[in-house]
């Protein structure tokens, strides 16, 4: 009887090995923090840092990823957060910065309180992104991603869609992952950018596990045109579950893989009445 039981608890085990410690029914997909990337706010920076950031917290924003507006400095920035219980676990650095000055990126980040740090766009020409490109870029990153780790910083390259120009077997996004160093350069999944340019997020997610440390969340109008460059309007932008996206699987892999940080990021023009929604969305899902 006894080997009996052992031989049917391992066959469960081979048939669904994600399902032995995966959720219950009825619990939540989205079990992280709710997170808001800066560039939603992009129209509000200017109206000064105390009142958008509270606009953020009474959404309900625990964590940030961004840094400070202009005029004020990381250490008041992060000190401002945290008085409206915000954390700042990620920001954001240009390509050529990393390129030239990543001591200088790591500063800042430290200053700020980050644990990570994203560079979201790699220099190319419109809709012609190369492998001299992505040579250049697994370059930087490899360097760059150096100098972040012996700060104590996690690097990691915000996935744009433009990376999908087919190389090889594969794609140039496939050819930067396997090229770029997994102890200094980690990755950000846009999950609509990745769609945009032909990736499938969720199957992603699976292919490179724990390469993956965060996502950036967007969903993009039904029907709307798609293509390599990165780039589309605003009108595209449409809040969480209303468009082609498919979360609860992207929710799926992300959770099997343990992200434990998760932004939303709204492109639209109207982001004070799409955020709620999104937000809203993420919490109906269940397993």
């Amino acid at each position: 009887m006894k080997k009996t039981l052992l031989f049917f608890l391992a066959l469960a085990w081979i048939i669904s090995p994600q399902e032995t410690y995966a959720q219950k029914k009825g619990d939540p997909m989205y079990q992280v923090p709710v997170g808001i990337a800066s560039y939603t706010f992009r129209n509000h920076w200017k109206n000064g840092a105390a009142p958008t950031l509270d606009i953020i917290q009474q959404m309900g924003f625990a964590e940030f990823e961004g840094g400070a507006p202009q005029g004020v400095s990381p250490e008041e920035f992060k000190e401002m957060c945290q008085q409206r219980g915000i954390s700042i676990p990620s920001t954001g650095t240009g390509f050529e910065q990393l390129e030239k000055d990543p001591q200088a990126v790591a500063d800042r980040a430290k200053a700020l309180g980050a644990k990570y740090v994203m560079c979201a766009w790699i220099p190319h020409k419109k809709g012609e992104f190369s492998k001299a490109d992505a040579d250049r870029a697994i370059k930087a990153f490899n360097e760059g991603g150096k100098v972040l780790k012996e700060n104590g910083i996690i690097f990691k390259y915000h996935v744009h869609g433009y990376e999908f120009q087919p190389y090889g077997n594969g794609t140039l996004f496939d050819y930067l992952v396997e090229n770029t160093d997994p102890e200094y350069v980690s990755l950000q999944m846009d999950v609509m950018w990745t769609f945009f340019g032909g990736g499938d997020p969720a199957a992603l997610l699976k292919k490179y596990g724990n390469r993956w440390v965060s996502l950036h969340l967007k969903d993009f109008r039904k029907g709307a045109p798609q293509d390599m460059t990165g780039l589309t309007g605003p009108e595209n932008d449409v809040p969480l579950g209303e468009g082609q996206l498919d979360f609860p699987a992207i929710l799926r892999e992300a959770n099997k893989i343990g992200i434990k940080h998760m932004f939303i990021e709204d492109e639209g023009d109207h982001e004070l009445e799409a955020l709620p929604k999104s937000i809203a969305y993420l919490k109906s899902l269940k397993y």
